[in-house]
């Protein structure tokens, strides 16, 4: 009978003790002060611990106390990745005196900097219960009640719910997948963030080669055109979304020909009769020709009653021979790149690539190797709008002029007509617009010292006959991109080709558009033109320039 009577007070001590290393701990969030949305909560079952989502988190994260380690868990594209790192190889806080009270229960406190950041933690350890919020802080100390990042930033405790975990909330990995390094999983979790779309994977651009294209209008094919200096494909875009940003990421780099090329990414409108496409399949001569006043005609440049020009996403310039040549140009300190990256937000060009369009990149040469280059679409979702439904679309956008010669090796004419004329075209603006803007992209040429492509020249832009901008597109910085150009000439002077200042563009650069707001344009028919001082021949050289425009505008 005295042995029932002292089992039986063995287990009401046991329970609540069992109870104690059980128990959800729900935060709060305030930013300078003021509360802000959402909360997360910490399930913890004696020595496993889960650390809730907070936002838009892809990952699940657990401590594990016995191992004194965290696990960060990712589930991606069907398969499991596991990063295990040690709580000893966290940053370990310095520990500050005095004691403060947080729902009651005496806390100490400590303070870390990681990354810059300050970071005060107030935790206690004389409770059953352990845990975090945030795993990079102070994991294993004890129980973190309160964490202040930058003294405006506040994680706090809001309450502690002593209870049963259940299996669904702790939800502790049955396997860990594929355990991974930190740096291998870092990867992992980045790219889970956003949809990437690969439209071209290394395809060659290059001159001189026998084309074979695949029967017309298919989807996901690749297409040749120009001597194979223009890669085209057909492509189907997903459903633009709520607060999404859309970026352009090409991959660039020399595959035999040394030198920096004109580079253009673009998307032919096809909802006139008309299209780029045309000119592609059939001939420069089947563009609509713009007639400029010294004679010449050029294809396809500006927008007609029945034909829009191509829609440039990204203008681009390939350096000198970045990595076909970077063995044959060994020199000590210089650690020539392995290729080119040019990505750009184009986000303002989204309502244009939804469903089916043809994608293309040109890179001018005359070279059979050529060049290799990779293209990705990467959609970023907007900030707390999770899995947003479709966006309305709200933007009037066309594509009005673009002298770009894509196919120059076509035999399309180069942009000189502004050597006695402006580039002139008009347009129709329809009713229920608002903050209508011309983007504009702009780039000068011509090889030699009087050259458009070293001399610094005004381009101006006028509506109806008024100047509504004007500035001096030029670039100083291309010394920065020295690695990127191995096969550029060097000159007795100590600078290389590669190094001097252009006319709003480098070697192994992006050039980015100009917005210029055009508030007074109503509804209806109006014109507009650039103009640009275009330099005078010398021998077999002359000056052009590459400029195109898109008129963006917000429909009431």
């Amino acid at each position: 009978m005295r042995g029932i009577i002292i089992a039986c007070a063995l287990c009401l001590l046991a329970a609540p003790l069992s109870a104690q290393q059980e128990a959800v701990v729900t935060y709060g969030f305030r930013n300078n002060g003021k509360a802000s949305r959402g909360e997360q909560q910490l399930y913890i079952r004696g020595n496993r611990i889960k650390v809730g989502n907070a936002g838009r988190q892809m990952e699940q994260q657990f401590l594990q106390l016995a191992d004194k380690a965290s696990y960060q868990v990712l589930k991606s594209n069907g398969a499991v990745y596991t990063f295990k790192k040690p709580f000893s190889e966290y940053i370990r806080p310095e520990l500050l005196p005095g004691v403060d009270t947080i729902l009651g229960i005496p806390c100490k406190k400590a303070k870390a900097i990681i990354r810059s950041n300050t970071i005060e933690i107030w935790y206690t350890d004389a409770l059953k219960i352990k845990g975090t919020p945030n795993i990079t802080v102070a994991p294993g100390l004890g129980l973190v009640l309160k964490i202040v990042r930058n003294g405006n930033s506040e994680t706090f405790a809001k309450n502690i719910e002593y209870r049963k975990v259940s299996d669904a909330e702790l939800d502790w990995p049955a396997q860990w997948g594929r355990i991974v390094d930190e740096p291998t999983y870092q990867r992992q979790i980045i790219e889970s963030r956003y949809t990437t779309l690969t439209i071209f994977d290394r395809e060659q651009i290059s001159f001189g080669h026998e084309i074979k294209n695949p029967a017309d209008d298919q989807r996901d094919v690749t297409y040749r055109f120009s001597g194979g200096t223009v890669i085209l494909k057909k492509v189907k875009l997903p459903a633009a979304r709520r607060g999404q940003q859309l970026f352009a990421e090409l991959v660039q780099y020399s595959n035999g020909d040394a030198y920096d090329r004109t580079g253009s990414v673009f998307m032919i409108p096809a909802d006139q009769p008309l299209s780029f496409l045309n000119g592609l399949k059939d001939g420069v001569a089947a563009l609509p020709v713009y007639a400029g006043r010294n004679g010449k005609k050029y294809q396809g440049v500006v927008a007609t009653e029945n034909y829009l020009p191509p829609l440039e996403l990204m203008r681009f310039f390939t350096p000198f021979g970045v990595r076909h040549f970077n063995a044959q140009a060994k020199i000590k300190g210089y650690d020539w790149a392995d290729s080119a990256v040019y990505k750009q937000d184009i986000t303002a060009l989204l309502p244009r690539l939804q469903g089916d369009v043809w994608i293309g990149v040109f890179i001018g040469n005359y070279d059979k190797g050529g060049h290799k280059a990779s293209l990705q679409f990467k959609y970023y979702p907007g900030f707390g709008d999770g899995e947003a439904p479709p966006a309305e679309n709200k933007t009037w956008l066309m594509p009005v002029f673009n002298s770009t010669n894509i196919m120059e090796m076509a035999g399309q004419e180069y942009g000189t007509m502004f050597d006695q004329d402006s580039l002139t075209v008009t347009v129709d603006i329809p009713a229920g617009l608002k903050n209508l803007k011309l983007r504009y992209i702009t780039t000068g040429h011509g090889g030699w010292g009087g050259g458009d492509e070293f001399n610094p020249k005004q381009n101006e832009i006028f509506a109806d006959g008024k100047r509504v901008y004007h500035f001096i597109p030029w670039r100083e910085d291309c010394g920065t991109y020295r690695f990127l150009n191995p096969a550029s000439g060097n000159f007795g002077s100590g600078l290389s080709s590669s190094d001097l200042s252009r006319s709003n563009w480098c070697p192994g650069t992006l050039t980015l558009p100009v917005d210029i707001p055009l508030p007074d344009l109503a509804p209806g028919k109006h014109t507009l033109q650039v103009a640009i001082p275009l330099g005078k021949p010398e021998g077999g050289s002359f000056s052009a320039w590459n400029v195109s425009g898109v008129l963006i505008a917000e429909k009431e």
